[in-house]
């Protein structure tokens, strides 16, 4: 297979990026891209889980949402484009206490002005823990605003 990516794919060079953010904070870490897909895996720890022990349907979300959106933004020419988040929505199917959660974007269609990705989370012995689509809308690369 031909690989989808417009963008280098160095791993160190992307987990970089995350630096300072969310997804740092969470543990989350990019830790393969394919031809067609990205994965990265996120820990089962204090930060990630909810009041009774489990994991988060938030945390699963936010890692949904930081891998499909990585390889949604990888398929694009970065000097002219980026693709922002315009909807998502999970399915939570099996509980996790501990150990680390591994997730896996795939896109299910990459269009010019968007891209629908589906992403599944599964815990340490590949169980399905979370079923995840993520739409991007493909928008032109702006400036930041100064502060």
């Amino acid at each position: 297979m031909v690989p989808i990516w417009k963008q280098s794919v160095d791993l160190d060079r992307i987990n970089g990026w995350n630096v300072n953010t969310m997804v740092e904070h969470l543990g989350m870490r990019v830790t393969e891209i394919g031809d067609d897909y990205v994965r990265g895996t996120m820990p089962v720890d204090m930060r990630t889980i909810q009041p009774f022990g489990l994991l988060h349907g938030g945390a699963s979300v936010a890692l949904a949402e930081s891998l499909g959106s990585l390889g949604a933004n990888l398929v694009l020419d970065p000097a002219s484009e980026m693709a922002v988040g315009l909807d998502i929505n999970a399915n939570h199917v099996r509980a996790v206490t501990s150990g680390p959660v591994t997730g896996t974007a795939r896109p299910l269609h990459i269009g010019r002005s968007t891209q629908v990705w589906e992403i599944r989370i599964e815990d340490g012995q590949q169980n399905l823990v979370c079923i995840s689509r993520l739409t991007m809308a493909v928008v032109p690369r702006r400036s930041p605003k100064a502060v």
